[in-house]
């Protein structure tokens, strides 16, 4: 089933969030569900589609991660840049388990170790923006005991709208968010593995970022169960925009959520109501 929501105005991005099935360590599967995707959110016209967090490997596959860990070169991100080539979209590689050792293509503050890497491929099939997750979780999951946290802040430039890109829990440090917004940023997006029955923190946390920043946040969550951790991701992809209202959202289930990115509306927001203005540093 596919979502669609829009909002006001004449938008100038449409953006498709893959709430995909993930199989925990089902590498080959997992990718090709998602190039699916993304061939589908072509289809339907989208200009940008986002894929989860860990949609490679599942989050919860810790027994994987060193063994089905990539560089930016490597094959996973390599089929994602030809498809985006291909199909002329946009994509939000978000995220795989990186191996920061096997990487040349971007600098990273450590020569070894693994990172919960995501990566912006605009519609020729360019790798734009590289983000590596800078909270990693502890309370009750070994992310923090595997990874190695990021440290680049980078934006980018789609269809004309400033996006960035954070991960998951990083929804729970504002002070993150702020730095994009002084950076001009107007989407998040924000890749996810958000499990029960963490609901009402995960759409308050996303709804409160966008309103705080005003501007519009993107969540792409994942869909599945994953018994090695008696963990079900809760879905619920949405976009909100600089109010922090839901224009298009999902359930539970696989599906594709579509919605339109209006960067004129995000400053007519800020035109309106300049709280950023009020800032006291």
């Amino acid at each position: 089933m596919d979502v669609t929501g829009s909002t006001p105005g004449d938008p100038s991005l449409r953006i498709a969030l893959a709430q995909l099935r993930i199989e925990s360590g089902a590498l080959e599967a997992n990718v090709d569900r998602a190039l699916e995707a993304v061939k589908r959110a072509a289809e339907n016209g989208v200009d940008l589609v986002g894929l989860p967090e860990l949609f490679t490997v599942g989050y919860f596959a810790f027994d994987c991660y060193e063994r089905q860990a990539e560089s930016l070169e490597g094959e996973t991100v390599t089929r994602l840049c030809e498809a985006a080539a291909e199909h002329g979209i946009a994509i939000l590689g978000g995220s795989f388990v990186e191996d920061l050792a096997a990487t040349d293509s971007v600098p990273t503050p450590a020569d070894a170790g693994l990172a919960n890497t995501a990566v912006l491929i605009d519609e020729t099939g360019e790798i734009v923006l590289v983000y590596r997750k800078h909270h990693l979780f502890g309370y009750d999951s070994a992310e923090s005991e595997l990874l190695v946290p990021g440290e680049r802040l980078e934006t980018a430039t789609i269809g004309g709208v400033t996006v960035a890109v954070t991960t998951c829990y990083d929804l729970r440090f504002p002070e993150l968010y702020r730095q994009f917004v002084d950076a001009g940023v107007e989407l998040l997006l924000v890749p996810s593995a958000w499990p029960y029955p963490r609901v009402e923190h995960w759409e308050t946390l996303s709804r409160a970022r966008a309103i705080e920043n005003q501007c519009y946040v993107a969540t792409i969550n994942g869909s599945g169960h994953f018994p090695e951790a008696d963990a079900t991701l809760l879905g619920r992809s949405t976009v909100y925009d600089p109010w922090g209202v839901a224009v298009a959202s999902s359930g539970d289930q696989p599906t594709l959520v579509t919605g339109e990115i209006d960067p004129d509306r995000v400053t007519a927001v800020r035109e309106e109501f300049p709280a950023l203005l009020d800032r006291r540093l």
